[in-house]
């Protein structure tokens, strides 16, 4: 990722972006995209060892030897930590993506997922409403709109009966985030994901762990009766989506991101399976607590208010994430 002197130069003259979740998989993402374009970027990730901490260096790698890019390691929860950084920085905006991620493992421990998905947000919050940032992006999921039965899910649909403490948490910095746009007038865009894909994706994420099973000769884990199905939506659509949130004038806004085409479980691994060049041995398990039998977003506020349309399709998208896996693990 190399830049020239103007380029870098720019760099350290520009106000930054802070973005939380910097390693992870979006947040990697994201700061690349940013930083591509020229802008100066401060990332800061704990490194959770949620999963193996030595991928997220990796995803970072490359960043981490730009000039336009600083890596900060610590806990959003870390009140002094993020004040210095805004003080430190002088930092112009937050994209917010750092999270306690997945529906079944919160489940077993509701209390570390509150701590760092709503108590972090909020330390987040107060330390850019005391620096005044112009825009502040939350990353939030799917998983607010519950079991809901009306489909496609859109923005004005009630959140109020979330399944998971991951999802309650997702619901409650939402609120937190409506709450400091009423009181300070903060320019704020919730974000709502739908199951994204992709290179660097989750080692435990259901695409991932499918082709790694399949390239190893092992059945696929099937929960249900592969009824159930997802809005799968590519890491490319969802880093133009944050990026058009982040470049837009709006005050406040909440809006899906998703690919507007749900597919089956069923069918989504015999994809997989298409794209590995490897039939699918099926093992049969019971529902998961926590799951939801669907989600499907409509994608018209996106459409209207970003200009934003999802472009990957799941076979388009699948054949760039085996590339990748085979390529990383060769």
């Amino acid at each position: 990722m190399a830049q020239n002197d103007s380029e870098v130069g720019s760099w350290r003259n520009a106000r930054p972006t802070l973005v939380t979740g910097a390693a992870g998989f979006i947040g990697s993402r994201v700061s690349e995209a940013l930083v591509a374009r020229g802008e100066r970027v401060i990332g800061l990730d704990n490194f959770d060892p949620y999963y193996d901490p030595a991928l997220k260096r990796d995803n970072v790698a490359e960043l981490e030897a730009s000039d336009g890019f600083e890596l900060v390691e610590g806990d959003i929860c870390d009140g002094e930590l993020v004040r210095s950084i805004f003080a430190d920085g002088d930092v112009r905006a937050v994209i917010h993506l750092a999270a306690k991620a997945g529906v079944r493992p919160s489940i077993q421990d509701p209390l570390a997922y509150a701590k760092a998905n709503v108590e972090g947000t909020v330390v987040l919050l107060e330390a850019a409403r005391e620096a005044q940032v112009e825009r502040f992006i939350f990353g939030s999921s799917s998983s607010v709109y519950g079991a809901a039965n009306e489909v496609p899910f859109g923005e004005d649909q009630r959140i109020d009966r979330p399944v998971s403490p991951y999802a309650a948490s997702k619901v409650a910095g939402e609120a937190f985030c409506h709450t400091y746009h009423h009181l300070y007038d903060m320019p704020m865009v919730c974000l709502r994901f739908f199951t994204v894909y992709g290179p660097r994706q989750r080692p435990d994420l259901a695409i991932s762990k499918f082709v790694r099973l399949l390239l190893a000769g092992e059945p696929i884990p099937r929960f249900g009766d592969g009824s159930s199905s997802r809005d799968y939506t590519y890491i490319e659509d969802i880093v133009r989506g944050v990026l058009a949130a982040y470049d837009s004038d709006l005050q406040y806004e909440i809006i899906n991101l998703g690919s507007s085409s749900p597919i089956r479980l069923d069918e989504m691994i015999a994809a997989v399976g298409e794209a590995v060049g490897v039939a699918p041995v099926i093992e049969q398990l019971p529902d998961q607590p926590g799951d939801v039998p669907r989600t499907y977003a409509n994608v018209t506020k996106a459409r209207e208010l970003l200009g934003w349309e999802p472009e990957w399709t799941l076979a388009e998208g699948l054949r760039e994430f085996v590339a990748w896996y085979k390529d990383r693990t060769a």
